[in-house]
């Protein structure tokens, strides 16, 4: 098995290359790129005679066990959701065996879209239709999933919590209060308010974990959704989380050099449809109210600061070292700001 050097020594490509074609009848596999996306994965094209697949696995240095074991997550996420009609796409097989590679990993079909980031794809007229079709589609798509019956799903290892919102709250402050490398003054006032305004009623569904523009794939020609893709994060909570984020990271920002400046930064126009448009969209979609949407963004926000914070906590002492380690030591305070804001209703 050839392919790229970078993306794996020549003798895990060799084991790779068997498992493939022993497993899933692959004929002369070959590692031919490593795909852009997610820093929590490792994403490898795999091509051989007959077709195009993607392979995820977790990078050596991860932020925490359930990173490592995110793309088992995604991988019984994928097949719970085959044959219902959603864009998710086909799992085609998941080793646990680390010695394959040096890690567990999962393939799936590759599916030929575009993951947008901070520019449209060439021929998409930057106009407001446009972009309205595109909140339309991304509010649809997981609202689709978001209606699915989360107990029909064969979903092992997935359990519901009844006070979702407060676990998440309590959780992610013990981790960052275990694993801490400087002082966030607003993680504990954030969350405190998020706290203080918990809603009394919470929704249960399978919920994406990590939705917003950049883990979904689009239509190279138009703007149509074809897949949503990175489900490591996904679980059963509140999908008003995951509506949430995705309007966080939608249209103008709160401070002046937002974090992730080029999520969904096409979207940073007055063109583009208003949140509470989106937002109205999404819960006649679902049935389930969602005046409080701000109080979901600002939830998505501090919940995100407190999870990549890991990565931070990884690259000051020395574990990692990217430009996206690196640049945490700005964005993680920028989202806990963008969430003050939201929480004090003075986002734009």
């Amino acid at each position: 098995m050839t392919g790229t050097e970078a993306a794996m020594d020549p003798r895990r490509a060799d084991a790779l290359a068997r498992w493939l074609e022993d497993r899933l009848g692959l004929e002369r596999p070959r590692v031919t790129s490593i795909l852009g996306g997610g820093n929590s994965n490792v994403t490898l094209l795999i091509e051989d005679t007959h077709g195009r697949y993607v392979l995820r696995h977790p990078p050596a240095d991860t932020i925490s066990e359930l990173a490592a074991s995110g793309v088992g997550r995604e991988a019984t996420v994928q097949a719970a959701l085959q044959g219902r009609g959603l864009p998710v796409p086909r799992l085609l097989g998941r080793c646990e065996d680390a010695s394959v590679i040096g890690a567990p990993f999962v393939v799936s079909e590759h599916v030929e879209g575009v993951a947008v980031t901070d520019t449209l794809p060439p021929g998409w007229p930057a106009d407001g239709e446009v972009l309205a079709r595109v909140g339309e589609e991304l509010v649809d798509a997981i609202a689709a999933v978001h209606r699915l019956d989360w107990r029909e799903l064969p979903l092992p290892g997935f359990r519901p919590s009844s006070a979702f919102l407060r676990r998440q709250l309590e959780r992610w402050l013990a981790i960052r209060a275990r694993d801490s490398v400087r002082d966030l003054p607003l993680l504990e006032t954030v969350a405190a308010e998020l706290a203080a305004r918990l809603p009394e009623v919470q929704y249960t569904a399978l919920i994406h974990g990590d939705y917003h523009w950049d883990n979904t794939l689009f239509s190279p020609h138009e703007p149509r959704l074809l897949a949503i893709i990175d489900w490591e994060l996904a679980t059963l909570g509140d999908p008003r989380l995951d509506v949430g984020l995705m309007l966080a990271f939608w249209g103008p920002r709160a401070v002046e050099e937002p974090a992730f400046p080029f999520v969904q930064r096409p979207t940073r126009t007055a063109a583009a449809p208003p949140r509470e448009v989106l937002a109205a969209r999404w819960s006649q979609a679902t049935g389930i109210p969602f005046d409080d949407w701000r109080y979901f963004c600002a939830f998505a926000f501090w919940r995100l600061a407190a999870i990549v914070e890991g990565a931070y906590v990884l690259y000051r002492r020395g574990r990692v070292d990217s430009a996206y380690a690196r640049n945490l030591e700005h964005d993680v305070p920028r989202l806990l700001e963008e969430a003050r804001h939201y929480l004090a209703d003075t986002a734009p």
